[in-house]
């Protein structure tokens, strides 16, 4: 496995997914609005308070990330796969979601921002409190 790079020097796509294939899990904090990352897979990835808005997700492998306190505003997360994903505090306000699996992915009902119309219990999603 290679060495972790940090977070701040990871300011492409490109840079993401090596460091990604290095074995690298821990992205916290990373920002790369905008950024084309259509069908990439970062399953199992820490991008807890990532800036991830306005970027291309689509058709993505998410499974299992955190994303807790992510900004996905704006992000196109049509058929993404989501399911496990950690969302609590997530901003998907304006967020395109046709056809992403959500199943099993953690919410909270009172921080996690869903795009307008868009309903967390018909998508299978888990309230991660009462």
């Amino acid at each position: 496995m290679s060495e972790s790079k940090a977070v701040s020097d990871i300011n492409a796509p490109e840079a993401l997914l090596q460091a990604y294939a290095g074995g690298q899990r821990a992205f916290s904090g990373l920002s790369l609005s905008q950024a084309d990352l259509k069908g990439v897979d970062l399953k199992g990835a820490d991008l807890s308070y990532a800036d991830l808005s306005d970027a291309d997700l689509s058709q993505a492998n998410l499974r299992g990330a955190d994303l807790s306190y992510a900004s996905l505003r704006g992000t196109n997360l049509s058929q993404a796969d989501l399911r496990g994903t950690m969302l609590i505090g997530t901003d998907l306000r304006q967020a395109q979601v046709a056809a992403t699996n959500f199943h099993d992915a953690d919410y909270d009902p009172d921080e996690t921002h869903f795009p307008e119309g868009f309903d967390p219990i018909k998508a299978e999603m888990r309230r991660d409190r009462p």
